[in-house]
């Protein structure tokens, strides 16, 4: 039996690219034993994967280093007598407690003056692997060797009785086809669709026959109730009213979802429904949407993506210029099955 330890990234969004990973490994190491440690708000999703054998909470968050924690909790890991440990985040501290817990091959691209920590480093060649899920999936190879192509889609597993659960726990039906709105972006403002645009999108949606939904976290939640507010509460404002794993299920329900580049995007990916993606300072061509039915909508104005917290020329232009009318003409271009749920 091979047992492998995989450090997930500390985003959602990233963490979901990272499951392609786990399937090409799956099928190099058929005995294999997939454990991947992780921040608790990810476990979720991880949970929904299954080719990982069991979640390991990392305790350790942003900031300082804490080495004699982070030595504790490695030496903590020794009897679980991991074969290998892939460091997905680039950082110095994402590879110590791999290296104290003693095991034998570690994996991971050049990063943070980790020499030594990362004893199978692996050189980054950008332009040949442009998308991260790329990148991820290269580490699933013996050093020197490429990711094996077409690399796989993500899926999650979706439970009919907690969806219904979750249904049930918010009061919500199913006797219209769903749209979901994603308004969220975690990484900054300059990421996000105006919450007017999203709340007009919310009404002519109504008004064709959809019972909209708000999906987001509690960092959300300022955001959720100006767009139902402003759509006249033709949308249900469900953000933060859920679980990660709540939103997964509702998500799973949805005919239609219309999200910014975000954790939800990619996880209505790996849902296979039909969405919307809205890019202004991000790229697709580094993190798009791993759908068939995902279409990206975008400007490619000259100023963008500059992969910005906050637009970096006040005038936003790569969202505003990016209006209601044109997405909803773009909900024409998806195909969508109103009476399939999953």
């Amino acid at each position: 039996m091979t047992k492998i330890l995989i450090v997930a990234p500390s985003w959602v969004g990233d963490a979901m690219l990272a499951q392609p990973l786990f399937m090409r490994l799956h099928e190099r190491l058929p005995d294999l034993t997939l454990d991947v440690l992780a921040p608790a708000w990810v476990a979720p999703l991880l949970r929904r994967m299954p080719e990982v054998n069991e979640i390991l909470i990392n305790p350790f968050g942003h900031g300082a280093i804490k080495l004699r924690e982070r030595w504790r909790f490695g030496r903590g890991l020794r009897d679980r007598n991991y074969d290998q440990a892939i460091l997905l985040p680039n950082s110095l501290k994402s590879a110590l407690a791999p290296f104290f817990a003693g095991i034998a091959t570690r994996t991971g691209f050049q990063g943070e003056a980790r020499f030594g920590l990362v004893n199978d480093m692996r050189e980054l060649h950008r332009h040949a692997l442009p998308l991260m899920v790329e990148r991820f999936a290269a580490l699933a190879e013996p050093s020197g060797n490429i990711p094996r192509f077409p690399i796989p889609q993500p899926k999650l597993r979706v439970i009919e009785s907690d969806r219904q659960r979750t249904l049930r726990k918010l009061g919500l039906t199913l006797e219209r086809p769903i749209a979901a709105l994603c308004p969220g972006a975690e990484y900054g403002p300059a990421k996000r669709w105006p919450p007017a645009y999203f709340a007009e999108l919310a009404v002519k949606l109504s008004s064709a026959g959809y019972a909209v939904w708000i999906i987001g976290s509690a960092k959300d939640i300022e955001i959720g109730a100006e767009i139902a507010s402003a759509s006249g509460n033709r949308a249900i404002d469900l953000c933060g009213k859920t679980s990660l794993d709540e939103a997964i299920d509702l998500l799973s329900c949805a005919a239609l979802v219309v999200a910014n580049d975000s954790g939800l995007m990619h996880i209505a990916a790996a849902l296979d429904k039909p969405m919307l993606a809205l890019y202004g300072s991000s790229s697709p061509r580094f993190t798009p949407p791993l759908s068939d039915h995902a279409k990206v909508i975008k400007l490619d104005l000259p100023c963008s993506p500059c992969f910005k917290r906050v637009c970096p020329l006040g005038h936003f232009n790569c969202m505003m210029q990016l209006t209601p009318e044109r997405v909803m003409q773009s909900v024409g271009d998806l195909r969508i099955g109103r009476d399939k749920l999953v």
